[in-house]
Order: structure tokens, then C-alpha cells, then sequence
């Protein structure tokens, strides 16, 4: 299964730390973050990838040439970002026509992602796509989901003051070759993939809880909590 990690962020709540380092490469623990998500990623069959870039590219790209995944990486520079689903509108041929993923790279997650992979076979048959959700302790800095008995999203609730829970999504999704073809009729002028093209998916998308760490690691505080993970 293809994926296009989206890894062109300022990551401006980080300065000065990403005055220089792109975000995606932040270390933790010593990694740099992009390389976890590949790692963690190829180590369950999951390949090859995008990787859009935009804020220090050249860094990207100098950290992708040296790396093992030189071969299974294609850097796409977006001179104006295109927004989290301009990135996926403008790959789509990437995916080949089959189910990909989508991910937003500027996260830390640790989850192994075979688990993932089966939740998305056996979804419910109405669902077009699988989320990655985790538990925060910040909800109300998160998009905040809610869902049915049989684990499906039919509410969001995005970085409101009192969210009514903690179940937050970890902008982490499986595509359904459903989806990716509604996607390329009806959205094309989409841009940003949570407030613009999620909303309309209610009741169609089924969540995957990892129990594994995943942060947000927008703010200095989470950063830190991350390399303590």
C-alpha cells in the first residue's frame, strides 16, 4: 500500500528549534521524526511513499538522498502549499488506483501499523476510510471525534473549549479506492482535508484507537513529552 506523508509545515509553534530544522526532522531521540514515520511505516509492507516539502526542502531532501528509503521516497516541492488536501488531489495518480494512506508527518507516533492495516480490512461496510485516533490529554487543542457502538466517526468536534470526550483524531487515514474517486469528481478545489472534506464523511469513517504513543508535538511541551515516551 502507497503513502503520501505531508511534511511541509513551518512547524512555526516550535522556534526557534525549526528556525533551521524543518519539522519533520526534529530529532527525537536522536531520530529525526520524518525517519520514524518511514521506519515504523516499511517495517509493516507499507511503500512507496510521497513527500511534499516546501520550508527548507533542500534539508528534506538532503536527509531522504542519505537515508535507506532513497529509492522508495518521491519529494514533491510545492513552491505555494497546496493545503493538507491540494497535496492529496495533486498525488492522486501516485496511489495508482488502490487504497493508500494519507498522513500528516509533523506528529509522533510509535504505532505499529499491521494492526491498523487489518482494522481497515475488516471496517464496517459502509466506511470509506480509516482514522488513527489516541487519547490526549489536551482536548480541546485537538479534533475531538465522536462514534457509535461499532466504532464509527459521527461526530467532530474541532478544537472547541469543551469537547465532549478525549478521543482525538490522529490525522492518520486509510483511503478507500471509494473515497479516492469520490475525492477526484466532487472535491477537486479542496484544500484543507479535516474542515473541507471529513464533515462530509460522517458516518462513513471507521476508527482505529492506537494504543501506542502518538502526540502532537506542535508546542515545546509536547516536544519534550515526546522524547520521554
Amino acid at each position: 500500500m502507497r503513502a503520501i506523508l505531508l511534511a511541509a509545515g513551518f512547524g512555526t509553534r516550535l522556534r526557534p528549534l525549526t528556525d533551521k530544522i524543518p519539522k519533520c526532522l526534529v530529532p527525537i531521540k536522536d531520530q529525526p521524526l520524518l525517519d520514524i514515520w518511514l521506519k515504523n511505516l516499511t517495517r509493516a509492507g507499507i511503500g512507496p511513499f510521497v513527500v511534499n516539502t516546501h520550508y527548507l526542502a533542500e534539508k528534506v531532501s538532503t536527509f531522504i538522498q542519505s537515508s535507506p528509503y532513497a529509492d522508495q521516497v518521491t519529494l514533491v516541492h510545492e513552491p505555494r502549499l497546496l493545503g493538507t488536501a491540494g497535496t492529496l488531489i495533486a498525488n492522486l495518480d501516485f496511489l495508482g488506483g488502490e487504497d493508500g494512506l494519507l498522513i500528516h508527518a509533523d506528529n509522533y507516533c510509535r504505532q505499529d501499523f499491521r494492526p491498523f492495516l487489518t482494522a481497515h480490512r475488516k471496517r464496517p461496510v459502509e466506511c470509506e476510510m480509516t482514522m488513527m485516533t489516541f487519547r490526549t490529554d489536551n482536548p480541546s487543542a485537538c479534533g475531538v471525534v465522536e462514534l457509535n457502538a461499532r466504532g464509527v466517526v459521527v461526530g467532530f468536534h474541532e478544537k472547541v473549549e469543551s469537547p465532549p470526550g478525549n478521543l482525538a483524531n490522529g490525522a492518520v487515514y486509510i483511503l478507500s479506492t471509494d473515497f479516492l474517486k469520490t475525492l477526484a469528481t466532487e472535491f477537486r478545489d479542496a484544500t484543507d482535508f479535516s474542515t473541507e472534506i471529513l464533515p462530509r464523511f460522517v458516518g462513513k469513517i471507521f476508527s482505529y484507537e492506537t494504543s501506542e504513543a502518538f502526540l502532537d508535538i506542535g508546542t515545546p511541551e509536547s516536544y519534550l513529552r515526546a522524547g520521554q515516551c
